[in-house]
């Protein structure tokens, strides 16, 4: 059964707890931790051994599942560090941005051959690294997302499909996907209100609200067999515990009803 989680990013002015509190009220399976420096630091990777039992804890306490862990950074060292704590508190992704350029083959390249050599260190810690495509990097949509696929061999590594920057892309999300899926192990997810540069405010960001085909997005994932973790991902302003409850309720309650439809939850 596929699993539907929060990115805690949305949650950002809150503790982890608050955050996880509010997660599970709104009916989520798990979450994902975020490790964003200078964003949302839930899991802060220079000092996880300290935060280790409490993320156990709360956890535990709201009966979530820990499906992946944001990082956003192709930092070598933060990266390490990131591995080493998912395979102690339990994280089996870690999801990261490609860096780089749009449009420039040697930035591409360059990302490239970080992300297959930060997939072999993934591999030994028994972790996924799982890349995004994202508007104005190397890896930006569908073409270049299949050159990744097709570039990095190695088990440990896998595809991050989030539809807003495909959206934004220019492309069709529901059509992109079964392009990529052979290799996809986690879903970001928001809705995209107009084709960017960014997706909208927070509130246009949930699942509905915008003008991505999401049903049909959906459809996709379920026809091709998916069943891996999709997160929640909204990024923007702070927002309050009941605005950041609404946008996850809101997303919950349309992304459950899709999978539903389709015999998928």
């Amino acid at each position: 059964m596929i699993k539907l989680g929060v990115n805690t990013v949305l949650f950002k002015k809150y503790t982890f707890r608050e955050a996880a509190k509010a997660i599970k009220a709104a009916g989520y399976d798990g979450l994902e931790i975020s490790a964003i420096k200078g964003m949302c630091e839930h899991l802060d990777l220079d000092n996880w051994k300290t935060q280790k039992q409490e993320i156990s804890d709360v956890m535990e306490e709201f009966k979530l599942i820990m499906l992946s862990c944001e990082v956003a950074s192709l930092d070598k060292d933060r990266l390490m560090k990131a591995f080493e704590a998912a395979k102690e508190i339990g994280i089996p992704i870690i999801n990261i941005g490609p860096g780089g350029k749009a449009g420039d083959e040697e930035s591409l390249k360059e990302s490239l051959d970080t992300i297959a050599k930060m997939s072999e260190k993934a591999e030994e810690f028994g972790v996924a690294l799982c890349v995004k495509a994202h508007v104005g990097a190397a890896i930006y949509n569908t073409p270049t997302t299949l050159k990744a696929m097709d570039y990095i061999k190695m088990t440990a590594f896998g595809i991050d499909m989030d539809p807003s920057h495909i959206y934004r892309a220019g492309e069709l999300p529901e059509e992109a996907l079964p392009q990529v899926i052979s290799r996809v192990k986690h879903i970001h997810i928001r809705d995209c209100k107009g084709r960017g540069p960014g997706p909208g405010e927070p509130a246009l960001q949930a699942c509905g609200r915008g003008d991505i085909n999401l049903f049909g997005y959906f459809k996709a994932m379920v026809d091709a067999g998916y069943d891996g973790p999709v997160c929640l991902e909204i990024i923007g302003p702070e927002q309050d515990i009941i605005n950041a409850s609404i946008i996850a309720a809101e997303s919950y309650g349309y992304m459950n009803a899709c999978l539903k439809m389709l015999g998928a939850r």
